[in-house]
């Protein structure tokens, strides 16, 4: 090769790291932009963070040194009052059981964010039910909170039971379908359906009472409503 002469030497193109290389690039870029935006934004994250902290203490607080305690005391004062309902006691029961305790309406009143004192707007509206105080029971079933699979059930049966007494019976079937209508229940469901019935048959639909016997007799044969059942079909048919 000639001295002075220079090989045209074509560039080489410059190359992305693959593999471990890229990764650890790649690991590296993220890392820098996490720590920019935070940086960017630290004020705003530390008082999201700050905000959760509160908000957990104080459901924790609210829970462990106010509701516990509240509830440990509406069951400590329902005592009595169960005790004169179990006795069918019920105007006793729902306002003075005495012995310095408080009736299932007090305890409603100032516990009724607590289990127990949820559990006492039951027991209340029951009382209400058996003094012929139907709006006030129809409040106390309607500000229940009914969980798990039977309570929703009773629930709308007593709301069915009120609206029947107070005469409102297209109100009345509305509770009762919805009772009839969840988590079958051997004992309930046909109590519900039975109610259906004999209102539809009240209203003249005959068709829909018959169609509510008559589930009830395929259903639920063996249940107490399901017993002579047949005395409530035959005329209909």
């Amino acid at each position: 090769m000639a001295k002075g002469y220079r090989a045209h030497v074509k560039p080489k193109s410059v190359q992305t790291p693959v593999g471990k290389d890229a990764t650890l690039i790649d690991i590296a870029e993220v890392k820098h932009q996490a720590e920019d935006f935070f940086e960017k934004n630290r004020n705003l994250i530390l008082g999201g963070l700050i905000g959760v902290v509160i908000l957990v203490g104080g459901w924790l607080s609210y829970k462990f040194l106010y509701q516990e305690p509240q509830n440990k005391e509406a069951l400590e004062q329902m005592y009595q009052a169960e005790f004169l309902f179990e006795k069918d006691s019920f105007a006793l029961a729902l306002e003075n059981p005495g012995g310095g305790f408080a009736g299932f309406a007090e305890i409603a009143d100032q516990f009724g964010g607590t289990p127990a004192g949820n559990l006492a707007k039951y027991y209340a509206g029951i009382c209400c039910m058996q003094l012929r105080q139907f709006e006030e029971a129809r409040s106390y079933f309607e500000d229940f909170n009914a969980g798990g699979k039977v309570m929703p059930t009773l629930k709308n049966g007593m709301l069915g039971d009120v609206h029947a007494e107070l005469n409102d019976i297209d109100k009345a079937l509305e509770f009762y379908e919805k009772a009839a209508s969840g988590t079958e229940n051997e004992l309930l469901t046909p109590v519900y359906l039975k109610k259906i019935g004999v209102l539809k048959q009240k209203q003249g639909d005959n068709a829909g009472a018959l169609l509510a016997f008559k589930t009830i007799k395929e259903k639920f044969p063996n249940s107490p409503d399901g017993n002579g059942i047949d005395k409530f079909i035959i005329p209909l048919e």
